[in-house]
């Protein structure tokens, strides 16, 4: 194929994956608009700045991703009007819009609306081989990052290890400073939770002798018990290099959220985008697998956008009441 039919193949593509975005009256969109997304080296980051740059390629409007501590932190950041979009996870979600949000306590996000579903978050270990570390409760004694103060690994899994009895030295990092400490044996383990492949894992897994695990079956059913918003989940074999044993652990959904001013038309344009492309979604990123239609049911408290509720609507889904504005 030459290079103009290259030109002109591109252009019907584009025209085609925006879709009805022409037709939209665009006159209340805004020039640009912030998504907030997490450390870089995790799957927020990878996920995030991807969709940004589809939304920017397809609807004409400039969108870029924002380097943040995560879930918890892009509640807020949204609630406030800070960014116009964020990717959360339903847990720290939760306890933001009831008003237990660790950043703002008291302060009931009730701003915020979902937009699509994204995939789930499994809760994952990794450390060399040679600390002889096999499980969580092993952890005992051990220094642990968890990720970001603010992010979901960084608020669940203190408190993870506090109803398992174990007392590990805790610290915070960014996923790729956190996998830097532990190849540089600063720390004895680094647990973190993001859409898998997690992209610092698999680089520590190609370069280091490394083990990765969840929770024991005893483990994992003291976790459940005492986190309900948690579900059980397995982190497949083959998941990373070298890896081929399975890995039972618990997850949290994953949400894409927007706050309730962004124009109805273009949180239509940005939901009817995402789902109706799961080829492209995929290509940014693999945990996009799960960024599907059928599960917008996964959300069970946060109204949708006014926008989302359209296109949900048009593809026959009956969203309840209580789920919309």
């Amino acid at each position: 194929m030459n290079y103009l039919a290259k030109s002109v193949s591109a252009a019907i593509l584009a025209c085609g994956l925006a879709g009805g975005a022409a037709a939209q009256d665009r006159s209340d969109w805004p020039a640009s608009i912030t998504i907030g997304t997490a450390s870089q080296g995790g799957t927020y980051f990878i996920y995030g700045n991807g969709l940004a740059g589809f939304i920017s390629e397809n609807l004409g409007i400039n969108a870029s991703g924002e380097v943040t501590g995560g879930p918890v932190q892009n509640v807020t950041l949204v609630q406030t009007g800070d960014h116009q979009l964020g990717l959360v996870t339903m847990g720290p979600a939760f306890d933001a819009w009831e008003g237990r949000s660790e950043l703002a306590p008291g302060l009931e996000h009730r701003d915020v609306r979902a937009l699509f579903p994204m995939y789930q978050t499994p809760f994952q270990v990794i450390v060399l081989r040679s600390s002889g570390i096999k499980s969580v409760s092993d952890l005992n004694g051990k220094r642990v990052s968890v990720g970001p103060a603010g992010g979901t690994p960084g608020t669940y899994w203190p408190q993870f290890m506090e109803a398992l009895g174990v007392k590990a030295n805790i610290s915070n990092a960014g996923a790729a400073d956190a996998a830097g400490q532990l190849k540089d044996g600063l720390i004895d383990a680094f647990a973190f939770a993001a859409g898998v492949p997690i992209s610092a894992f698999a680089q520590l897994a190609v370069e280091n002798d490394v083990v990765m695990f969840g929770f024991t079956p005893e483990e994992q059913a003291k976790v459940l018990e005492a986190y309900p918003a948690m579900a059980p989940y397995t982190i497949a074999a083959g998941t990373y290099q070298g890896h081929d044993y399975d890995q039972p652990t618990v997850a949290l959904w994953n949400f894409a959220i927007a706050h309730k001013s962004v124009p109805e038309s273009l949180a239509y344009e940005i939901t009817k985008l995402v789902l109706e492309n799961h080829d492209r979604m995929v290509q940014i990123h693999a945990a996009a697998s799960e960024t599907l239609l059928e599960n917008w049911d996964k959300n069970t408290f946060m109204p949708f956008h006014p926008g989302a509720v359209r296109y949900l609507e048009e593809k026959g889904l009956a969203v309840p009441d209580k789920l919309k504005d």
